[in-house]
């Protein structure tokens, strides 16, 4: 099945005609043959009976769990990515939902690809999206006393008050030399002059 088939052939297997229950769509993300990938965007509640059409239906078959993760999306909330595999057709989905930034939960998908119990443990732990149903969102990556969701964008990089970020001068500027052009920080990094050891250091 080629990944427009794909993704048609989910979106036929969840049509509804209750407007309540949200719109399925289908897309195509990836490059030059042999990389597309269909794409099928579901409202939340709907996210795990997709999932399962996507393993059960014996056209899709997708029987193999690939990985989940989330994107920050900032006032947008969040939007939870499972990617699925066929094993016997060769073929990949992309399932996506997008869940709320205020008490993100989505519902796991542990009972159909019990795979997915570590990336939904790494999800909630780095962006705070629950998974009702899960047995158990223990931290896999950072200490239990760890504050915070490192993969949000609102995060604060600390060590990047006692490190200056790499990238923020050009090469051959030094930290006495005169910058042709104003200092640069990205996403997250915080002006050393105003949080951290060296805050009101300058005026």
């Amino acid at each position: 099945m080629t990944p427009e088939e794909v993704g048609e052939r989910l979106v036929n297997l969840l049509a509804t005609d209750d407007p309540e229950k949200g719109t399925v769509t289908a897309s195509v993300t990836g490059g030059g043959p042999g990389h597309a990938r269909a794409v099928v965007d579901v409202p939340v509640a709907r996210w795990w009976f997709a999932a399962e059409a996507a393993r059960d239906a014996g056209a899709l078959g997708c029987d193999f769990f690939d990985w989940l993760s989330a994107v920050d999306e900032l006032d947008g909330g969040f939007s939870v990515l499972a990617h699925l595999w066929s094993t016997r057709r060769r073929h990949g989905l992309l399932l996506r939902t997008r869940v709320p930034r205020v008490d993100p939960l989505v519902e796991s998908l542990v009972d159909l690809y019990p795979g997915a119990a570590w990336h939904e443990r790494e999800t909630y732990e780095m962006f705070g999206i629950g998974f009702s149903r899960h047995p158990g969102l223990t931290p896999l990556l950072l200490p239990p006393e760890f504050e915070g969701h490192p993969l949000r964008k609102e995060f604060v990089l600390a060590a990047r008050v006692a490190k200056p970020w790499p990238g923020a001068k050009e090469p051959g500027e030094s930290e006495g030399g005169t910058s042709r052009r104003a200092p640069m920080r990205p996403p997250g990094v915080p002006d050393p002059n105003e949080w951290g050891p060296a805050k009101g250091a300058k005026s």
